[in-house]
């Protein structure tokens, strides 16, 4: 029987670990870890990898009319038992150095940007907009990636265009936009708002460009309950917005600035964020986690 073990560990990101599956498989494999603020937590969440996986697997399926994705298989005998339903046989691409973020609305470290500049990585936008707004049309605001422990920095559209060819960033910037539109109709549909998400992409062995990574997870996207948004204020979500508020509240007796890692999170808290992952992925899907996998 296939384990974990006859496979070599190629990388190990945050959340992921990745093994080679002969020359042109991977396997991703998700783990319950949760990261905040540039650190990766003591404490995991129970059920997170699967959920990452799980709906992973349900958007590529969403998204396979658009554009090429790197899923092989998430039940493949390749994969072994030990980390079945939270691991993915995927296709070996060159990735992009480029984290493809689009923002349907103003929040997080866009709206840090834009209360200072007025624009968003380059991208000018309307005086008066607040927390939570919504944009007129989705932008594209991509980041460079970072090195485990480092921070993700947003950058403009010629940075990257310098990094990887105009022609290809235009096509990258296409598709983030053609997915964020889909993936936040669907999720309107289930009334659910989709505020923003972070893409990756990778090259197949024609040069063609292949949606790769997690996709539209609560780990990738921040999503928002629609009944009861409001402008102007921080949204509740079903994402790891809970851990880092709680990490920056007074129970947590942190300091974000003082360089020292975050404690371990209180039983309430990672329950708590289970249950928002949780909530994500069946609403989203309209399917039941212990279902899964």
């Amino acid at each position: 029987m296939t384990t974990l073990a006859d496979y070599p560990k190629i990388a190990a990101g945050k959340v992921r670990e990745l093994y080679a599956v002969g020359d042109d498989h991977l396997l991703l494999v998700a783990s319950d870890r949760i990261s905040a603020y540039d650190f990766v937590l003591d404490t995991p969440i129970p059920d997170k990898g699967r959920v990452l996986t799980a709906m992973s697997v349900f958007w590529f399926d969403q998204l396979s009319d658009l554009m090429p994705n790197h899923l092989v298989a998430y039940d493949d005998p390749r994969i072994p038992e030990e980390v079945r339903g939270r691991a993915l046989l995927v296709r070996r691409l060159e990735m992009l150095p480029v984290e493809a973020v689009v923002r349907g609305y103003l929040t997080g470290s866009g709206y840090a940007d834009y209360r200072r500049t007025g624009a968003v990585c380059g991208v000018q936008l309307p005086e008066g907009l607040t927390e939570a707004s919504k944009l007129s049309s989705p932008i594209f605001t991509p980041a460079t990636k970072a090195d485990l422990g480092e921070h993700d920095e947003n950058v403009s559209f010629e940075e990257i265009a310098a990094k990887i060819g105009t022609k290809r960033a235009e096509e990258v910037r296409e598709a983030t936009l053609t997915v964020y539109r889909r993936g936040a109709e669907l999720a309107a549909e289930r009334g659910i708002l989709l505020a923003d998400t972070k893409l990756e992409f990778g090259l197949d062995e024609t040069g063609a460009l292949v949606l790769a990574d997690e996709v539209l997870t609560p780990d990738s996207s921040r999503y928002w309950p629609a009944k009861g948004y409001e402008p102007g204020r921080v949204q509740p979500s079903f994402d790891k917005q809970y851990v880092r508020d709680w990490l920056t509240g007074p129970e947590s007796g942190w300091d974000r600035k003082s360089g020292e890692k975050p404690p371990s999170l209180p039983e309430e808290v990672v329950e708590a964020t289970r249950r928002r992952y949780v909530e994500a992925y069946e609403k989203m899907t309209g399917a039941r986690l212990e279902e899964w996998g």
